[in-house]
């Protein structure tokens, strides 16, 4: 058990110190300047990758000090509601997390005058230093096969159905005549009528008999061509 806590025990302290071997000390403001009224610390801030891990160190005299605000409180410089404040000459403050902080000097007037800095963490070296993953061949999507075009269907029309073998249909006049009954002529009887008969009266007379027949040869020719002329138009 002893043996083992001891173990733990120098592993974790391995562990520290390979930590603190690994950061960086990030002086504000420098080499050039520091946290005072002179320094340009925003072209500072813009100027530096701070990783997690890195230590942001202030230095500066008695007469400054250091107040973590909000993003609001650094905008309007007020330091009346501080998140963190220090004092002493220097202050080492680790960065821990990626995000941004806020940093104003809390002396009268001296955030209006320059004294502030916003400070943008970036995640540790170690794990924006890895590629991100890449899907392998066997996790990516086989291309699909090209459609195959199906063959296009073929004609189902009998050549009972086909326009080209369809008799034309006759014409709705000459179908109106050819399906209609032609009356054939009506030829007089020459047989003798029997006596008693009105048409045996009439039939007694010759010339009588003759000038019927030619009027009804008369109408049955007229009649003929009169239906000829009808199946011509």
């Amino acid at each position: 058990m002893v043996a083992a806590l001891e173990t733990f025990t120098g592993a974790l302290l391995v562990a520290i110190l390979v930590k603190l071997a690994m950061a960086t000390n990030r002086i504000v403001g420098g080499p050039n300047g520091g946290w005072d009224t002179n320094s340009n610390l925003q072209a500072w801030a813009s100027s530096q990758n701070l990783l997690v891990g890195d230590n942001l160190v202030f230095q500066y005299p008695p007469n400054h000090d250091v107040v973590e605000v909000s993003k609001a409180d650094y905008d309007s410089c007020r330091p009346s509601n501080p998140i963190q404040s220090y004092n002493g000459g220097a202050t080492s403050i680790p960065l821990s997390s990626p995000g941004k902080r806020y940093f104003i000097c809390g002396t009268l007037g001296h955030c209006s005058q320059g004294m502030k800095v916003e400070i943008d963490t970036l995640a540790s070296a170690a794990s924006s230093a890895s590629p991100a993953a890449s899907p392998s061949p066997a996790d990516s999507p086989l291309p699909l096969d090209p459609p195959v075009p199906s063959p296009a269907p073929e004609s189902t029309i009998s050549p009972a159905e086909s326009p080209e073998l369809t008799p034309e249909a006759p014409s709705p006049v000459f179908g109106n005549h050819l399906d209609s009954h032609i009356v054939s002529p009506v030829i007089p009887s020459t047989e003798v009528p029997v006596d008693g008969s009105p048409l045996a009266q009439h039939s007694t007379d010759p010339s009588a008999a003759s000038a019927k027949k030619g009027n009804l040869q008369s109408l049955f020719a007229f009649g003929f061509s009169f239906l000829i002329m009808l199946l011509a138009i």
